[in-house]
């Protein structure tokens, strides 16, 4: 099947072949209609592609092809939430977290890291919880170190997150929990140069721009936005030659502590969105497939790779580069990609 699909794309063309196999996906021969939304069909597939590994389109609207899962338990780190099946990413970033979690525990961060979620398995939008996290190059750490005694399955589901504010004042860091080696691990996880982000409430924030002597040209990659106060979000650049990968615009010049952080301690972010008494309700429109790139249709329908054989690690074995199927689509759409400076949704600014 794959050598057929492989076939078509040298015959068909990209644009006629994503067309076709948009209504044949992962599933078997389901069709989907034009407009089911991208985060049902996407969140019910269990195993990547096999496929050489590919981020496709932006953080808030793409695929993933290729994924690798971290493994659930490693020497200094877990995984959590595994029911949500999001342990998922490109390979850059499942190698920059076991990084990351030696580099942490070092750090004095209990006996390694606790990992959120990363991707599904072949990325696109989520049924619940992310705008982004699509394209494998963002995963989220617990500001919870990893315990001596390692967590059960059912304690990874059921341990509740804590928060590091102080929920009876505005915006301000919770004294008695956070600690320099809270600030020590989120300036860990910005000074790897391939870390393009990393996201903090703005609480988190503006303590580390009161009290951060290390060097503060790094403060600029830590990036102030909602929530995030119980975790922090790491977002990798698009890696060397990822010609499906739309990139971020830069993060600005300086270390974030000006303007553009004062302004998050005023009303306007927090304020409740004026509604027009006399505009008529709108129906909701969610992210179609046709919404994405198409070579995400190419990624769905694409043949399944093992979890075991797909787990970064000694068993996992990169694909051969350039699988006909994808790469076909993804470099006929090279120039067709998501506009980056459309967040989705669009309820409250994106992440900057």
């Amino acid at each position: 099947m794959a050598v057929l699909k492989a076939g078509l794309f040298r015959h068909l063309g990209s644009i006629a072949l994503a067309a076709l196999i948009t209504s044949s996906l992962v599933a078997g021969d389901a069709a989907w209609a034009d407009d089911t939304p991208a985060k049902q069909i996407f969140g019910k597939v269990q195993l990547p592609s096999n496929s050489a590994p590919s981020p496709i389109g932006f953080y808030a609207k793409g695929c993933m092809a290729g994924a690798v899962a971290i493994p659930t338990d490693g020497p200094t780190w877990q995984a959590m939430r595994l029911s949500r099946n999001r342990r998922w990413g490109n390979p850059a970033m499942i190698a920059l977290l076991e990084q990351f979690s030696k580099d942490a525990v070092e750090l004095g961060w209990g006996s390694g890291i606790l990992i959120g979620d990363i991707s599904q398995p072949r990325g696109g939008p989520m049924l619940t919880g992310h705008a982004s996290h699509q394209i494998g190059l963002d995963a989220d750490i617990w500001f919870t170190p990893k315990p001596a005694q390692p967590l059960s399955a059912q304690a990874r589901e059921d341990m509740p997150f804590t928060s590091m504010l102080d929920k009876s004042k505005f915006l301000t860091v919770n004294a008695s929990r956070w600690t320099p080696t809270h600030a020590n691990v989120v300036m860990q996880a910005a000074s790897y140069p391939q870390v393009e982000r990393v996201f903090v409430n703005p609480a988190i924030k503006k303590k580390l721009c009161d009290t951060w002597t290390g060097d503060r040209s790094l403060l600029g990659k830590v990036r102030p936005v909602y929530g995030h106060d119980e975790h922090f979000h790491i977002r990798m650049h698009c890696p060397p030659g990822a010609a499906g990968c739309k990139a971020q615009a830069p993060v600005a010049s300086g270390d974030g502590c000006d303007k553009s952080l004062a302004w998050w301690f005023t009303k306007e972010p927090w304020a409740k969105p004026k509604k027009d008494p006399n505009a008529k309700p709108v129906k909701p429109r969610f992210t179609t497939l046709s919404d994405l790139p198409k070579a995400c249709a190419a990624v769905l329908a694409a043949p399944a790779v093992s979890e075991q054989s797909a787990t970064f690690g000694t068993a996992y074995v990169a694909p051969q580069p350039g699988d006909a199927a994808i790469q076909a689509v993804i470099n006929a759409g090279a120039d067709d990609l998501p506009d980056s400076t459309i967040p989705i949704p669009m309820a409250r600014p994106a992440l900057q």
